[in-house]
């Protein structure tokens, strides 16, 4: 199982079937699901996150194929405005959502960097990708921010339906890389 991770303003902590009942009351947006894959069902059922965290992600977290955080305040540990993972796949190996009301504060670059460290300094990965669509203006602006590069572009269905995609990637060696500019 992962470890909690921490950052200037927040704790990711592992997930947990309990975090299933917050989940559900952010998820089921259309805000949040719009560019999700469209594997996502919609409108969301109301016990989505229960069995999502029950039968998909808790169970690839113990394979350790997949690893999930809750993201929280560390002024309101009690409180769940997020979700980020990993795993280990060809070309998807990180993605996130965040409550509508805590996006463009730059929550997200802090859980995102959090992360792709834990990805290549202890999974020891020699590469992250990240999928997302070109329209998720705010997504494609975290990649930039971490100097990920486009590597492809196509169509791909998302909840909201097909729409233009791209997957942006970045090394290990790039990472530190950037790391020790900071």
């Amino acid at each position: 199982m992962a470890p909690a991770l921490e950052t200037r303003r927040l704790i990711l902590r592992p997930l947990e079937l309990a975090d299933a009942v917050q989940i559900q009351e952010i998820f089921a947006q259309w805000e949040v699901v719009k560019y999700l894959n469209a594997k996502v069902p919609w409108p969301y059922p109301a016990d989505g996150a229960l069995s999502y965290c029950r039968d998909f992600a808790l169970p690839a977290m113990e394979s350790g194929e997949e690893w999930y955080w809750t993201i929280r305040l560390k002024s309101a540990l009690g409180r769940v405005i997020g979700v980020i993972s990993l795993a280990r796949n060809e070309h998807e190996n990180r993605g996130f959502w965040l409550d509508p009301k805590w996006q463009k504060q730059g929550l997200m670059s802090e859980a995102c960097d959090a992360v792709t460290d834990y990805w290549f300094d202890v999974l020891k990965f020699p590469v992250l990708r990240a999928p997302k669509a070109v329209a998720n203006e705010g997504s494609r602006r975290i990649s930039e921010k971490q100097g990920m590069r486009i590597v492809w572009s196509g169509e791909r269905e998302y909840v909201s339906g097909k729409l233009i995609s791209e997957v942006w990637e970045i090394t290990a060696e790039e990472w530190r890389a950037r790391k020790k500019r900071e």
